[in-house]
């Protein structure tokens, strides 16, 4: 089965595996609400690293980059349900339900939900359209069910009102710390500017600043260093390409050998004898 499988267009998401898949670039745009039905879910960045199993539910926070592992376990396949909370239709709810925001929400970015019958009910009412995804079914039917998960989450834990009501932009984050932590994610220098609550053009302006480089340069230097320092520790090149943020390993090789004058498997054979 595709991984992950479209159910309602945008709303409804459904992954199967039966082997482990590793994403080392995993973007939430939309806050998420996810089931794990069976296997092991794992996201992790530099500052937390959070798990689920079979039965549990996690609420993942808006605008976070971090790194995927779903794993099937011995005695089950791997298997989930996502619902994607789309902010045009929490802002729709909060103005019926005439919500008053109050401050920008602080709290853990991501939060593991207690099991309640209302949710297990939700979600059991969801499988029928996981079993029929070939039927037709219309964009109103899953808005009708965002506004039901959104219901039920608020009525089993009232202070998700912050999480979930919160509209406020991004705000500026140390940026130098920041990309230390997260270059190796290839997405978009856009993705980076909006994840440190910048406009591109102050993104660019403020990494000219901290780093004397522009983005793009930085990127490719501090990955191909970091590639340098574990073909030393004797890693293969095509086990560290994708967890460095080349889209492929004739990209990496070229860039390396252009930096360093040598191929990746040059340098680890000569243990990087001749240095750039």
């Amino acid at each position: 089965m595709i991984n992950p499988k479209e159910i309602i267009p945008g709303v409804l998401f459904y992954s199967y595996l039966s082997t482990m898949r590793k994403e080392k670039v995993g973007f939430f745009e939309h806050t998420t609400l996810v089931l794990q039905v069976s296997g092991l879910f794992t996201m992790e960045t530099a500052d937390y690293k959070m798990s689920m199993r079979s039965g549990e539910m996690m609420l993942i926070r808006k605008n976070q980059l971090v790194e995927l592992t779903k794993m099937p376990l011995e005695e089950d396949n791997y298997q989930t349900i996502v619902i994607v909370l789309k902010e045009d239709l929490l802002r729709q709810i909060a103005l019926e339900q005439q919500v008053e925001m109050g401050q920008r929400y602080t709290g853990a970015p991501n939060l593991l939900i207690p099991e309640n019958e209302f949710l297990s009910g939700f979600f059991q009412s969801v499988i029928p359209y996981v079993h029929h995804p070939d039927e037709k079914i219309t964009n109103a039917m899953g808005l009708l069910k965002v506004r039901e998960v959104v219901q039920l989450l608020l009525y089993s834990m009232p202070e998700l009102r912050g999480f979930l009501f919160d509209f406020s932009e991004p705000h500026k984050i140390d940026l130098e710390k920041f990309m230390i932590s997260n270059f190796h994610f290839n997405v978009p220098v856009e993705k980076f500017a909006q994840l440190t609550g910048r406009s591109l053009a102050a993104f660019k302006r403020d990494f000219q600043k901290v780093f004397a480089l522009s983005p793009r340069q930085w990127l490719q230097e501090k990955r191909l260093s970091e590639a340098r320092h574990l073909l030393e520790k004797n890693k293969k090149s095509s086990s560290i390409y994708l967890d460095l943020g080349f889209e492929s390993l004739s990209h990496f090789s070229n860039a390396f050998k252009k930096k360093f004058g040598k191929t990746p498997t040059e340098w680890s054979v000569d243990g990087g004898a001749v240095r750039a």
